[in-house]
C-alpha cells in the first residue's frame, strides 16, 4: 500500500494561476482610492497570507496609518474580486492530469487556502468542478486562522482519520512550507507558482517539484 493517505493542496499559485485576477482587482481598488498601482509581477510577493496582509503590502505607508482607509480599500478589493475573480484564473498546465491520476489511484484530496472560506469554495466549485475534493477549507475569522497556523490542515487530517506523516502538503510559498511543518505533514514545494525555489528550500520543503505529475512519484 502507498505510504500516504491523501494530498492537501494550497489553492492560489499551486492549483490555480490566479495572479492576474488578484492583481487587477487590487489595482482597481487602489486606483479608486487614488493610490499608485503595482505591476502584476509584484503581486507574487504580496499574496499568500490573507487579504488583510495583502492590503498592508499594497497600500502606501501613510495610508496604513488610517484604519478607515485600509478598511475602505479592502472592501473595494473584495467587491472587485467578487465580480472579476474568474476572468483569467485557470488551473495550471498539468493540474488536471494530476488530479485525474490521484482520483484513479484512490488518494484523498483537499484544499487548504488563506483565501476567505466562501471565496475558496467558489473557486474550487467552478474552476475545479471536474474533481471531488473531500474537504475545502479557507480562512474564517474565529474558526480557521490563516496559515501558517495549521488548524485547517489538522481538521482535515482528523476528518480523514490519518496521521500527519500520511499527508502530503503541497504549496508554493514559505507560508505553506511552515504550515506543513507546524502540522507535521510532509511538505512539497512547487516551482510553477508565485515564489522562487530558493524560498521554498529555505523554508524547509521536504521535496521540490517542477511539474504537477512529479507529485505522483512522491506518493509511492
Amino acid at each position: 500500500m502507498a505510504k500516504f493517505r491523501g494530498v492537501i493542496f494550497d489553492l492560489d499559485g499551486t492549483l490555480l494561476d490566479s495572479l492576474a485576477d488578484i492583481a487587477d482587482s487590487a489595482n482597481a481598488a487602489l486606483e479608486k482610492m487614488g493610490f499608485p498601482v503595482h505591476p502584476i509581477a509584484d503581486y507574487r510577493y504580496f499574496v499568500g497570507d490573507g487579504v488583510r496582509t495583502l492590503m498592508e503590502r499594497i497600500l502606501p505607508a501613510n495610508a496604513l496609518k488610517d484604519p478607515q482607509t485600509a478598511a475602505e480599500c479592502l472592501q473595494l478589493y473584495i467587491d472587485a474580486y467578487a465580480v472579476g475573480w474568474d476572468r483569467k484564473t485557470r488551473p495550471y498546465p498539468g493540474i488536471p492530469e494530476l488530479l485525474d491520476t490521484l482520483t484513479e489511484r484512490g488518494f484523498r484530496k483537499a484544499v487548504f487556502s488563506n483565501k476567505p472560506a466562501e471565496c475558496t469554495a467558489r473557486c474550487v466549485e467552478k474552476l475545479l468542478a471536474n474533481w471531488t475534493f473531500d474537504e475545502v477549507v479557507g480562512q474564517k475569522d474565529g474558526v480557521i486562522p490563516k496559515k501558517p497556523d495549521p488548524t485547517g490542515g489538522l481538521w482535515i487530517m482528523e476528518r480523514w482519520e490519518a496521521k500527519p506523516e500520511e499527508i502530503l502538503y503541497v504549496g508554493d510559498t514559505s507560508t505553506d512550507m511552515e504550515t506543513a511543518q507546524n502540522a507535521g505533514f510532509v511538505s512539497v514545494g512547487v516551482t510553477w507558482g508565485f515564489r522562487p525555489e530558493e524560498e521554498l528550500r529555505n523554508a524547509g520543503a521536504r521535496s521540490i517539484v517542477h511539474s504537477p505529475l512529479d507529485i505522483v512519484s512522491l506518493l509511492d
